[in-house]
């Protein structure tokens, strides 16, 4: 055995996960790293961090291309350039948990029943009756009335359906309306962002209906699903952020927001402008209603649970 060869034996070590001998900072079997120790805080911080959001340089570099280059992003990893960016599904989690959390703690309202309904006015006449508070905001004993009769009728429908469904119904309509209103935030933010999550294979599956015949895979699809909701969610944020008498600014994120998807279409899928924005149309119009009913589904889930 020569010389370099045992200095080469000498420099080499055993992996501890796998028992493989390895030389360098990594183990060529496993992956695993050669040289360990006990992590600090900050380490323990940093990886925690790391896996839930992307923190690293890959990250700036994904956003950029992610922001200004639509479909970008998409084509890259289909033709094979994948280690330079951060992964796609990482990208998406990162930004849906940001815009959760923001929505959360920033005190945003998604519905505002204060700002959605027309109250009555404080100068009505008094044959109008006093005002009663509901679901839906302040009402007139006829509308307190109507809306009463509602719920009943709701409560015996979905009794015939099932009993106990019934039950847990009336149970959560005869609650104040405060407290209704709150059991309905605290069910959104806790099973809405996995319902939302659940229909990337949905939106991926429309895609792969519109571009039927055009060899596109289905994995192809759901990657280009990660990318546009991950941008989606990153613009919503930026919007939630960015103060409300900045009208303009709103007036442009939400219009780059709108044009993004079918410019990213374009850039992966090709065709023409106008079938794309059909496609678009008809895509958009799906995925929204899907996330209505994801999102109801999942809080009725929730309440009733």
């Amino acid at each position: 055995m020569t010389t370099d060869a045992l200095a080469t034996l000498h420099d080499a070590d055993i992996c501890k996960n796998c028992g493989a001998t390895t030389q360098g900072n990594y183990c060529h079997q496993c992956g695993q790293a050669a040289h360990l120790h006990v992590p600090s805080a900050r380490e323990f911080l940093h990886e925690f961090l790391a896996h839930y959001v992307a923190l690293e340089g890959k990250l700036w570099k994904s956003l950029a291309l992610l922001l200004f280059k639509p479909g970008f992003l998409s084509r890259e990893y289909i033709e094979g350039r994948r280690v330079r960016y951060l992964e796609p599904l990482r990208l998406y989690l990162s930004f849906s948990i940001i815009f959760f959390a923001l929505v959360k703690f920033s005190g945003a309202e998604l519905f505002d029943p204060e700002t959605t309904i027309e109250r009555p006015a404080v100068t009505a006449p008094a044959s109008a009756g006093p005002t009663h508070d509901t679901a839906l905001g302040a009402a007139t004993q006829e509308q307190a009335d109507t809306w009463a009769d509602t719920q009943e009728r709701f409560v015996a429908w979905t009794a015939s359906i099932n009993p106990l469904l019934g039950k847990k119904v009336d149970k959560f309509l005869d609650q104040p309306v405060a407290a209704q209103q709150d059991a309905v935030k605290r069910a959104f933010f806790g099973y809405a962002p996995y319902a939302i999550f659940a229909l990337m294979p949905l939106f991926a599956g429309y895609l792969k209906l519109l571009y039927l015949g055009s060899g596109r895979r289905y994995g192809e699809h759901f990657l280009f699903a990660l990318h546009t909701n991950a941008f989606a969610f990153f613009m919503l944020s930026i919007t939630i952020l960015v103060p409300g008498s900045w009208d303009f600014i709103r007036f442009l994120l939400t219009v780059w927001l709108a044009f993004y998807l079918p410019t990213a279409m374009r850039r992966v899928y090709g065709g023409g402008r106008l079938i794309t924005g059909l496609r678009w149309v008809v895509l958009m119009t799906l995925h929204l209603l899907s996330i209505v009913l994801a999102i109801i589904v999942a809080v009725g889930q929730a309440l009733m649970g």
